[in-house]
């Protein structure tokens, strides 16, 4: 594969691990005095519109890992490391994940990017969102780390969106599929008749068009969402953290297949978000996982989504 990546405006094969599988979102309730309620749990859905398309985060899982310099930055010292951290008031010594598929309700379709840790966690953040697995048309994956299809099967094996058809990267089927991956194995080829494959450009949907941004996985692919003139790109995990891969593009990330590649991807669709003012989602960014990207220097920075698309009409 070369290490150059292909990425158009519009539109290593060892199986790598995924990020670290997330523990239920903890939903602490504050007792508060004179028989006040309980603080409230966090939000776990986010809907917003996109032209006409209804668009919605579901936080299917997030979990605080330490040491993260063993997996972002890994080519730079851990003085550089921290200073990055301290800058952006964020520890360098842990780091808090976040798992996000994205459900996109086009006014004639249901389709749902990447299953998420396990099938009843994504049913549960569908529910919210108000959906059931039954309502989804197309899920898209991706890629085919574990984070990402391990909700297309429940633990009985059977497909969890009975009524789906599959989307996925050509490219990356074919690497995953010269694999011995147990999960790969185990949640994608039993739904592989099922499955259209495409390439850069590839249509998922009207409105929908694939991308390729390979690196991080061999056959990694984003998503443009277009509707009524505006636009949303679904980034999955071609950036895995607003600070330590974002902001520092050239930083290397454990998960990175091919790291070269990955960080040319990066500078490539960053720079693209930053100069046309894109919002985008990615899998792991802070939840709501929705943002936009400003030019910084050599790099970028992360602007969180406030209440931008609220005042699109």
């Amino acid at each position: 594969m070369s290490t150059t990546p292909k990425i158009s405006r519009r539109a290593a094969l060892a199986a790598g691990a995924a990020l670290p599988l997330a523990a239920a979102v903890a939903r602490p309730s504050i007792a508060i005095a004179d028989g006040h309620a309980g603080t409230p749990p966090n939000s776990n859905k986010f809907s917003f519109q996109i032209g006409d398309f209804e668009v919605s985060t579901l936080l299917v899982g997030s979990r605080m890992v330490e040491e993260p310099q063993n997996i972002f930055g890994m080519n730079v010292s851990a003085e550089e490391f921290a200073a990055a951290s301290e800058e952006n008031f964020i520890p360098s010594d842990k780091v808090q994940f976040f798992f996000t598929p994205t459900v996109v309700n086009t006014g004639s379709e249901v389709v749902l990017f990447d299953a998420g840790l396990n099938a009843a966690g994504t049913a549960a953040a569908l529910e919210n969102a108000g959906y059931t697995p039954d309502d989804i048309d197309t899920v898209v994956i991706t890629h085919m780390h574990g984070d990402h299809i391990g909700g297309l099967t429940g633990e009985d094996g059977s497909a969890t969106f009975a009524n789906a058809s599959y989307v996925t990267g050509q490219m990356e089927f074919d690497a995953w599929s010269k694999t011995d991956n147990e999960g790969f194995a185990a949640k994608v080829k039993p739904l592989a008749e099922k499955m259209t494959f495409i390439g850069d450009g590839g249509s998922v949907a009207s409105g929908i068009t694939g991308m390729a941004a390979f690196g991080h996985t061999p056959g990694h692919m984003v998503y443009m969402l277009e509707s009524a003139g505006q636009q949303l790109l679904i980034t999955a995990d071609m950036t895995n953290h607003y600070v330590w891969s974002l902001a520092y593009p050239d930083w290397e990330v454990r998960f990175d297949m091919d790291k070269q590649a990955a960080a040319a991807t990066r500078r490539n669709v960053l720079g693209m978000l930053a100069a046309d003012k894109v919002p985008f989602i990615g899998y792991h960014m802070p939840f709501p996982a929705v943002g936009y990207v400003a030019p910084r220097g050599d790099g970028f920075r992360y602007v969180p989504h406030s209440y931008q698309t609220l005042l699109q009409g």
